[in-house]
């Protein structure tokens, strides 16, 4: 019986210390990578700036062929919208909020399981004959004191994402390009 009741205050310490934790830490994240593309910014922008144009390079579609998508708004630029559902994947809504042809998409990003929306950009310059490509997302995972420990973590866990994202996008940017 002492053994059970050590087990149940220990586990009780443990979420306090999670829960206290939690309320120590920052809801906020912030998410940066950055890839060089052989490729026109007029080139790289048209993949960007169409959410139908992300299914050949975001590695989310990747990971789940299967996943349902719904687009709305226009084809491209400020006003399109897509939403998916993913067993794998989660749920979740990206809106482009801003676009400057050649230059940037913004876009603002839903997860209705985490009730957050996070910001994000993409930013284009020209450099060295191609295309620089910045990809910043920041967030505020709210008052939930659990969500705060993924915001801690948010770069180590969607960083990855945004470089094999990046990746296939320099392989499909360049070989659409000829270089």
């Amino acid at each position: 019986m002492k053994a059970l009741k050590f087990i149940a205050l220990a586990l009780i310490a443990l979420l306090a210390g999670l829960l206290l934790g939690g309320l120590l830490l920052s809801p906020k994240f912030q998410v940066s990578r950055t890839v060089q593309i052989q490729a026109s910014p007029d080139a790289v922008y048209a993949l960007v700036a169409s959410p139908r144009q992300w299914k050949l390079w975001s590695v989310w579609n990747q990971r789940d062929p299967a996943m349902q998508i719904e687009y709305s708004g226009p084809e491209s630029g400020a006003g399109a919208v897509w939403a998916w559902k993913s067993k794998t994947e989660g749920d979740g809504t990206m809106s482009f909020t801003a676009a400057e042809p050649g230059r940037r998409v913004a876009y603002a990003l839903y997860f209705p399981d985490f009730g957050t929306t996070s910001y994000g950009e993409l930013r284009l310059q020209a450099r060295n004959g191609g295309t620089e490509l910045i990809w910043t997302m920041d967030g505020d995972m709210g008052k939930n004191p659990l969500f705060h420990w993924l915001a801690l973590f948010a770069d180590g866990m969607v960083g990855p994402d945004f470089e094999a994202g990046l990746a296939r996008l320099k392989q499909v940017a360049e070989r659409g390009s000829g270089a």
